[in-house]
């Protein structure tokens, strides 16, 4: 069974940068679809970014240009580094890796988290201004 645990939240200044942290426990390698998410209090989950099993990452338009998303494959560490930092990025971060879909995410990845069937239970961010 595969566990993922997100690291590197915390509490931040608005302009300030966080690299968020998710590492996967049991045996898997690194080739799958993560995402990365964020849930508000009282909003809807969003999609930030994912990241093909063949190290492609794709970034909504929350995080675009101040985000980067990258991997240790030896170690099975995804990571997402967020820049810049605003206020309203104040949220819990999670990962979730699709293990049936295979190598690439789809664009239903990101939106609506197609195919994530196994999630952490979140680090929490809070950026004051």
């Amino acid at each position: 069974q595969v566990q993922l645990v997100e690291s590197g939240g915390g509490s931040v200044q608005a302009g300030g940068s966080l690299r968020l942290s998710c590492e996967a426990s049991g045996y898997i390698s690194s080739s799958y679809c993560l995402g990365w998410f964020r849930q508000a209090l009282g909003k809807e989950r969003e999609g930030l970014a994912v990241f093909d099993g063949d190290g492609t990452a794709t970034y909504a338009d929350s995080v675009k240009g101040r985000s980067i998303a990258s991997r240790d494959n030896i170690k099975t560490i995804w990571y997402l580094q967020i820049n810049s930092l605003k206020p309203t990025d104040s949220a819990m971060y999670y990962c979730a890796l699709d293990l049936r879909s295979g190598t690439y995410c789809s664009p239903a990845s990101l939106l609506v988290a197609r195919g994530m069937d196994n999630w952490g239970k979140g680090t929490q961010v809070t950026i004051s201004s």
